[in-house]
């Protein structure tokens, strides 16, 4: 991890009518690290990277990646900022109607529209493989696969530009702790063999002791902290207090030390 900032956010309003869910909210990720975002409910986590990749104009402020301005600018004028990131959205967001290659195909089309053909199906299957799917779940649906298969199945997808950005919401909601446990081990692994930043949505404790490098925590409109879990611990806001010291929270702790030892 390093001291550049890749997502620099500063200002943000965001508000569906009087309903105001992000005021002055002000985030810097950097170079190379797994940033966890948590918070509770209604506090905007999703809205917030919605906001970063441009799914939801705010009210106010200013988001800039890999060091551009990305808000009120056009589709076509952003077109290389976007190549370079990649979003695994909750529940995996496949495509029914297409197979698992062609959903891992769909931002190559996209963007390349001119690629070979064959070309295609051969990155459409080295990313199915690099996400720890077999080779025989290209051509199936993803009816056809359970939750976690979806849940690589989009990974596949969100790294099929081989992106330097990755985010990622909720990945492991709905899975078994052994699936959650496996799936937090390949992202970690893929953040360091790709040299990944990650911007992480999540309300798995254990995730976030087990592969975040820092944490920042949505309260009361906006990023009230961000640090290591060991620097939000010395914190005194109730909720960060609550949080992780709450029953689950000392049980991801025993989890993590179990895992050092």
């Amino acid at each position: 991890m390093s001291d550049e900032t890749i997502i620099r956010v500063r200002g943000l309003k965001n508000a569906f009518g009087e309903q105001v869910v992000h005021q002055d909210l002000d985030l810097d990720v950097r170079k190379g690290e797994i940033l966890g975002v948590v918070g509770g409910s209604g506090t905007g986590k999703s809205v917030l990277m919605r906001s970063i990749i441009g799914l939801q104009p705010p009210a106010e402020g200013e988001v800039e990646v890999f060091g551009e301005h990305v808000l009120g600018r056009s589709e076509d004028d952003t077109v290389d900022i976007r190549k370079r990131w990649g979003v695994l959205f909750q529940g995996g967001a496949l495509f029914s109607t297409l197979t698992v290659a062609e959903n891992v195909q769909v931002p190559l089309r996209e963007f390349y529209p001119d690629l070979n053909l064959d070309l295609m199906d051969e990155i459409a299957n080295y990313k199915v493989v690099m996400t720890g799917l077999t080779p025989d779940a290209g051509p199936k649906f993803p009816a056809e696969l359970s939750g976690g298969m979806k849940k690589r199945a989009g990974l596949a997808r969100a790294l099929a530009l081989d992106p330097d950005l990755l985010f990622l919401d909720e990945p492991t909601a709905g899975l078994d702790p052994v699936g959650a446990a496996a799936f937090d081990e390949l992202i970690k692994s893929l953040q360091r063999t790709l040299g990944l930043t990650v911007f992480l949505i999540t309300h798995d404790l254990d995730t976030l002791y087990a592969i975040c490098d820092r944490v920042a925590v949505l309260a009361d409109k906006k990023v009230i902290a961000v640090g290591t879990i060991d620097e939000l611990l010395a914190t005194d806001h109730p909720w960060i207090q609550e949080y992780f010291n709450g029953p689950r929270g000392r049980a991801a702790v025993a989890t993590a030390n179990a895992h050092k030892e």
